[in-house]
């Protein structure tokens, strides 16, 4: 009889404020771990329209905080830019990073707290350099997607060589994130739609390992389907506030180690695929391209292995095959008015072989199943 091992690791040291009115804890967080000079990093400016920036710098005022700005992080963050940030940190002394907006200007400010320590950070993407020390990170969220305010990851776009690469560290998990879903009534429905397929899509790269660690395969289960129905919800009404909040607690929980725990790391392939796509063109949302490529990955890989996917089909989408889930999960991403294709993300067949070459440079891609040229082919014609 075979004997059944369960054997994993848990630890997440952030420590979270959520609800309404919770970005005013920000700056007595930051007192009383002693810090005095933070760098605030933001986006387009968005967060000035909105109030936030005004709640944020009120709590570091009451607080004894002093500030130095950076502004102008962009959707799929790039390496000048970040590079920009480190020379602002490092010539201004600063002794903490405080980011104020989505996955996108928190991934930057992971850059940004471990390239202080080192002479480019590009070579801790390239893992040419370790990241042995990294300052201190503070958060407040704005739009729920990346999961990033509660893990120690971050993605950059090397866009001279189109390289959307990885960091991970436990250097780099936050102390201390805000996570107010109220801030995010203002959202445009798409860059909800946006961060709903990306959070379900994190799940997903744990939900198909092998494990007889049901109670993570259930949790899991239970996410996806809160965030399609918080999804719905939210579309017909983005003022409902109890659907607002269950989205931006399942997108944290989707990828702050509990959604895979037990679950072998993971597989990863989607979202090294998406990376490319959204590497060729910066202005793919990277979660409208993950709504585009999962659904052909489970396509080519049920296909293969179809015993795998059917626990998916049935406890998410009550349906008895796979293909018929793939089907389902498609109509849905559809009838959230999100692409389901790779043309309608505006890429041409003709395009298939440059993001085969992007993608070719990595060494490795997938942990079911090692990806080659020609299954990645499969997949983006799948995906088209």
């Amino acid at each position: 009889m075979e004997v059944i091992v369960i054997r994993f690791s848990f630890h997440n040291p952030t420590k979270i404020h959520f609800g309404q009115a919770m970005i005013k804890m920000i700056g007595k967080e930051l007192r009383e771990a002693g810090q005095h000079k933070v760098l605030l990093i933001c986006g387009s400016g968005s967060i000035r329209a909105n109030g936030v920036y005004d709640q944020v710098c009120n709590s570091l005022r009451d607080n004894g905080i002093t500030w130095i700005e950076a502004w102008g992080v962009k959707a799929n963050p790039d390496l000048e830019k970040t590079r920009e940030i480190i020379n602002i940190a490092k010539s201004e002394a600063v002794d903490s990073v405080l980011a104020v907006g989505g996955g996108s200007v928190i991934d930057t400010a992971k850059a940004v707290c471990a390239g202080f320590y080192l002479s480019d950070v590009w070579d801790a993407f390239c893992r040419r350099a370790e990241i042995l020390r990294a300052l201190p990170l503070y958060t407040v969220l704005t739009i729920s997607a990346t999961g990033s305010e509660m893990n120690g990851n971050a993605v950059i776009t090397n866009e001279k060589e189109r390289k959307k690469w990885a960091i991970s560290s436990l250097l780099l998990y936050p102390k201390v994130s805000v996570v107010d879903p109220d801030i995010q009534v203002s959202l445009p429905p798409q860059q909800t739609v946006n961060g709903a397929l990306d959070a379900i899509a994190h799940i997903l790269e744990y939900y198909f390992m092998d494990s007889e660690l049901h109670s993570t395969r259930a949790i899991d289960t239970a996410l996806i389907k809160s965030i399609i129905e918080s999804t719905d919800f939210l579309i017909r009404n983005p003022q409902d506030m109890a659907a607002r909040a269950n989205l931006a607690w399942c997108a944290t929980l989707a990828l702050n180690g509990i959604s895979g725990a037990g679950m072998q790391g993971g597989d990863w392939a989607c979202h090294q695929i998406e990376h490319a796509l959204s590497a060729y063109n910066p202005k793919i949302s990277h979660g409208e391209g993950l709504g585009v490529i999962f659904p052909a990955w489970i396509e080519f890989m049920a296909e293969r292995d179809p015993i795998r996917f059917y626990q998916w089909a049935k406890q998410v989408w009550n349906e008895d095959t796979p293909s018929m889930g793939v089907k389902r999960f498609r109509e849905k991403i559809k009838a959230w008015g999100s692409a389901t294709s790779l043309r309608e993300l505006g890429f041409q067949e003709a395009d298939l072989p440059e993001l085969c070459n992007i993608l070719s440079i990595n060494p490795m891609i997938g942990t079911l199943s090692r990806f080659g040229t020609s299954e990645i082919e499969a997949i983006l014609m799948l995906a088209y």
